[in-house]
This record gives C-alpha cells, sequence and structure tokens, in this order.
C-alpha cells in the first residue's frame, strides 16, 4: 500500500486516539485541497508497506487505542487502494481492532468496505452534480448513491461539508437535499475553509476568496438544525 504519512491523531479522525494512515491517491482534484502532495497516485514523497506490515504495526500499537480509539485510513482517498484496504480491514477487525475511513464517498466499492469499518466519515462537498464536478473534476452521482444507501440502512455515517465561499456557501440547497432523508443515526459536521495546504500546491491555487463568515457559519447550523440534523465538531 503507498502511505503518504502516518502518526496518531486524537478525536479528529474518529473517535478516541487513533493511528492514522494516509493513503496516496486521489481520484478528486479538489481546487482547496489541504493535502495536494496525496492527489496523484505515482508522485509525492510517499512509501509502500505490504498489507501484513501494516496490520502488525496497527496490531503491536493496540495499547495506545485509548478512549475507544483504534485505527483510521485517510487519503488521500482511501479507497482508491481499496483491495489491499479491504484485505487489511478484516485483518484488524479480526484482531479486534475498531476501523474507521474518510472519504469523499465516491468509490463504487465503498459499500463492501464499509461493512469491516466501524466509524464511517464521508464527505458531501456538493449537492449539485454539475457544480460539484466544476470544482472536484468528478459528478456526485455515485457519492450521493452511497450516501442515500447507507442513510436508507440505519447505518452510523459522520457527514462532513467542507464550506468554501462561492462554491457551496449557501446553505438552501443543502437543506433541500437533506430534509426528506432519516438522519437519525447520521451527524453532520461543517469544516470551514482554510490555507493551512496552500504553501503545499505546485500548480496553480485557484481559490482567491474562500473564507466563509460566522454569519453563514451560523446560518447553515440554524437552517440544519432545524431539520433535525445533529451537528457535531472534532
Amino acid at each position: 500500500m503507498k502511505i503518504l504519512q502516518k502518526g496518531f491523531n486524537y478525536s479528529q479522525d474518529g473517535p478516541g486516539n487513533r493511528l492514522v494512515y494516509h493513503l496516496q491517491g486521489c481520484n478528486f482534484r479538489c481546487k482547496w485541497c489541504s493535502n495536494p502532495e496525496s492527489m496523484f497516485a505515482d508522485e509525492g514523497g510517499f512509501r509502500e508497506y505490504s498489507v501484513m506490515e501494516l496490520f502488525d504495526e496497527a496490531s503491536r500499537s493496540k495499547m495506545m487505542y485509548f478512549d475507544g480509539g483504534g485505527v483510521t485510513f485517510t487519503g488521500g482517498e482511501c479507497t482508491m487502494q481499496y483491495i489491499e484496504l479491504l484485505e487489511l480491514l478484516k485483518l484488524l477487525k479480526a484482531d479486534g481492532i475498531h476501523t474507521a475511513i474518510e472519504t469523499n464517498g465516491s468509490s463504487e466499492h465503498l459499500i463492501e468496505i464499509a461493512e469491516y469499518v466501524d466509524y464511517l466519515i464521508m464527505d458531501f462537498k456538493h449537492f449539485d452534480c454539475d457544480t460539484h464536478k466544476k470544482w472536484t473534476g468528478v459528478g456526485n452521482e455515485t457519492v450521493k448513491s452511497n450516501l442515500e444507501y447507507f442513510l436508507n440502512n440505519g447505518r452510523q455515517l459522520h457527514i462532513r461539508i467542507p464550506l468554501i465561499h462561492g462554491v457551496n456557501d449557501n446553505p438552501d440547497g443543502f437543506v433541500d437535499y437533506f430534509k426528506d432523508k432519516d438522519m437519525k443515526n447520521a451527524v453532520l459536521e461543517l469544516l470551514p475553509y482554510h490555507e493551512y495546504g496552500k504553501d503545499k500546491w505546485t500548480r496553480k491555487y485557484e481559490i482567491t476568496d474562500g473564507f466563509v463568515s460566522e454569519e453563514t457559519i451560523r446560518l447553515f447550523e440554524e437552517k440544519l438544525s432545524d431539520i433535525g440534523i445533529t451537528l457535531v465538531k472534532t
């Protein structure tokens, strides 16, 4: 598996203290990406590990998984390496290790992968397919299909919306999309735009006015709460 970086993080990548693996490669080209070095599968400073090497490391780290922690796979887009990811998730589950993934939700294999994931974190960047494609390079048909499958089947789901001014900072479309969905087992997190990864871009960085106001964030919170959505912050 191609791993860009790894290390422990508390509560931001799933519950508790977690060993987080950033997998190399992504099928999206989000213009605000904070990890642009992870986009291309054969670029960047990644290192290759076998599935068994990573399983051994994760298993030996059990004493560190306090407060309900475990192992999280993120990216890039972790499902790009789904064959190896699925094999590793099965090993971790069999060893009693709590698993989580952070995904853009676009993989046709996500439903299969999610069977071995205890805590599923999924981005929902835009409700409109054409706008989604404009800013990420990919439409959102499969994202919606996967999201609605999980909601309809009542599984745990942590949805994240990255808020970028001029891209998706009007809550009405999100409210219209979610208002008739069964959200009882889902939580939603708003991630206001930041520029932490801007200096890492070697290609042109196209977001020039991405920050959202506190008023916009409050408006999102109010309108989403009004339709019964549980909001969280990590």
